[in-house]
């Protein structure tokens, strides 16, 4: 825990000297993060994309439900409650001008990585928008497993050999969604997630496509200081936490220590309540 209060203090410092870059005010408070925002928006065209220079790698829908994540448009409570919670998340970041959005949970087991997974299949159905998930937990990347068997190519290629990102991205055969595997693992994950390569590599991201949004699975919370080193370099965070497993204390803990960023809202995961689905707060 002390590594991690001194990457706070040490992002609380820099954003108050004004150097950490895009640093947007603080969002709504957490009593109004479920709040649905009223907007008009003007009907936007369908983002067609041609997959010509990504690799494309068709995904079996019943092998992935099996994992439960779910690629197809059949109706399910669960694929229903991920709607709900992606125009949630869609609201809030059209609203705020945000590109980029981290996926963290308190603790390992919470059921961030599918949360992220399924939350990007879910946005991607959006015809006016493409979304690129990238696997940001260096010490434990997982992402790319679930859509691929064996090993790929992915982000520790381009921090570490200067692969082109562009040789690294999977589409799974999903309209308007890319995926950025992790590869290898780091010791040494937070000083690779503030490098100047990786936060160069965030920038491009936020600028290069107007229609992206860009999701990153985070590692957990207190499993270090990583989420803290790299939150200053995007726009929201987004908390997944466990039904019968994360504590109040925990909770608490981890909006104390996020309390300087942009906290979109709280997922609800594996809830009881079978009505529910997902709760979001």
């Amino acid at each position: 825990m002390e590594r991690i209060q001194q990457a706070l203090e040490r992002a609380r410092a820099e954003r108050e000297a004004g150097t950490l870059p895009n640093s947007p005010a603080l969002a709504s408070s957490p009593e109004t993060l479920g709040r649905p925002l009223r907007q008009t928006r003007p009907p936007v065209a369908e983002v067609q994309v041609a997959y010509t220079g990504t690799a494309t790698i068709p995904v079996d829908p019943v092998r992935l439900r099996e994992r439960r994540i779910f690629v197809t448009e059949e109706y399910d409570l669960a694929a229903d409650a991920y709607k709900v919670l992606r125009t949630h998340i869609l609201q809030r970041m059209r609203a705020n001008g945000w590109k980029t959005l981290a996926v963290t949970s308190p603790g390992e087991g919470n059921g961030k990585t599918l949360t992220a997974i399924n939350l990007a299949i879910s946005l991607a159905r959006e015809v006016n928008q493409t979304i690129l998930l990238v696997d940001l937990d260096l010490r434990r990347p997982s992402l790319g497993r679930c859509f691929v068997d064996g090993p790929t190519l992915g982000l520790s290629d381009y921090l570490t050999e200067g692969v082109d990102v562009a040789d690294l991205l999977i589409h799974p055969g999903i309209d308007r969604l890319v995926i950025l595997p992790g590869n290898h693992s780091f010791t040494q994950s937070s000083e690779m997630l503030s490098s100047p390569r990786m936060v160069q590599l965030v920038q491009e991201f936020r600028t290069r496509y107007p229609d992206r949004l860009t999701l990153f699975d985070m590692p957990p919370l207190f499993a270090g200081d990583d989420v803290l080193a790299f939150l200053p370099y995007v726009d929201a965070v987004m908390l997944v936490i466990e039904e019968g497993k994360t504590t109040k204390g925990e909770l608490a803990q981890a909006y104390e220590l996020l309390g300087a960023n942009n906290i979109i809202g709280t997922v609800l995961n594996k809830s009881e309540d079978s009505n529910s689905g997902i709760g979001y707060y």
